[in-house]
This record gives structure tokens, sequence and C-alpha cells, in this order.
């Protein structure tokens, strides 16, 4: 790891510690050359394929979950921290799904669960683009289905 500050390539780790329940690693460094201390974050990756609707297939990309997420919560009452550990509780579970391709319904249909225990607009708004809303009439139609659960659930 190359100091931020002077470059050098040779750096030592002076404590390391995991976070996120073990699924992350936080190391403080220091470099021998000018002194500079500075922290390093390690993370797992997922190494799984998406396969997309129309066929395609790409890598399972935590940056575009999120912002999609983030997206449908934008002034919305949902915390990062809810957010973040969702993220976390889906890579385990595909994780411990075994399985190296894994289709986007699977992973769209999961935050559609999510969202709609958290936030009724915010399942909406991820709703009209996972769902391709076509016309301002699938919106009355997802609307009326969360009116009927909630009668349901009364």
């Amino acid at each position: 790891m190359k100091c931020p500050r002077c470059k050098e390539p040779e750096t030592k780790v002076i404590d390391s510690r995991t976070i996120e329940d073990g699924f992350s690693i936080r190391r403080r460094r220091e470099c021998s050359v000018c002194g500079y201390r500075f922290t390093t974050y390690e993370k797992m990756e997922l190494d799984i394929v998406v396969i997309k609707k129309d066929g395609r297939r790409e890598p399972y990309d935590r940056n575009k979950l999120l912002s999609g997420l983030k997206k449908a919560i934008h002034k919305r009452p949902v915390s990062e921290e809810v957010i973040r550990n969702f993220v976390k509780e889906l890579e385990l579970d595909l994780i411990q799904k075994g399985e190296i391709e894994v289709p986007s319904s699977y992973i769209g249909e999961k935050v559609m669960s999510a969202l709609k225990e958290w936030d009724k607009v915010a399942y909406i708004r991820f709703a009209s683009v996972y769902r391709d809303f076509k016309d301002p009439f699938e919106f009355v139609e997802q609307v009326e289905g969360l009116k009927r659960e909630k009668g349901e659930t009364d």
C-alpha cells in the first residue's frame, strides 16, 4: 500500500481490527519513510454474476445497489444505517445461497420487500424503475395494491 503523502510503497501495518461483523478489516498503517499514518479498509468482494432481465450478465456491484436504494429513500425517513445493514444481509444471503449466478429479479424482489416495510413512498419510487412503469396508471395500480394490503392488515 503506497503512502498517500509521499507515495512510498513501503508501509507497515501497526494495527488491524475486524469490523462489520467480521466482513471487513480496518488497518492503521505507517509510512516507513515519512512516518505518515493512515487508515485502509479491506472489504470482501463477491464473485457473483447478476443475470439481467434481458439475459445480459454483469458482476454484482454493491455501489449500484446502494445507489438505487439511496435514490428510492431520498428525503424519506430511512437511515443510511438501515440501508447498509440491509445490503450486508443481502450479500450474506447471496453468499449462503452458494450460487455463482443470481437473477436480478431475486435481488430486486428482496429490495422491494424491504422498501415496502420501511417506507411506502420509497417502495413506489423503486418499483417504478424496477418494474419499468410505462404510464401513470401503473403507479395507481401499485398504490391501490398497497391500500388493499393495508386494509387486510388493519
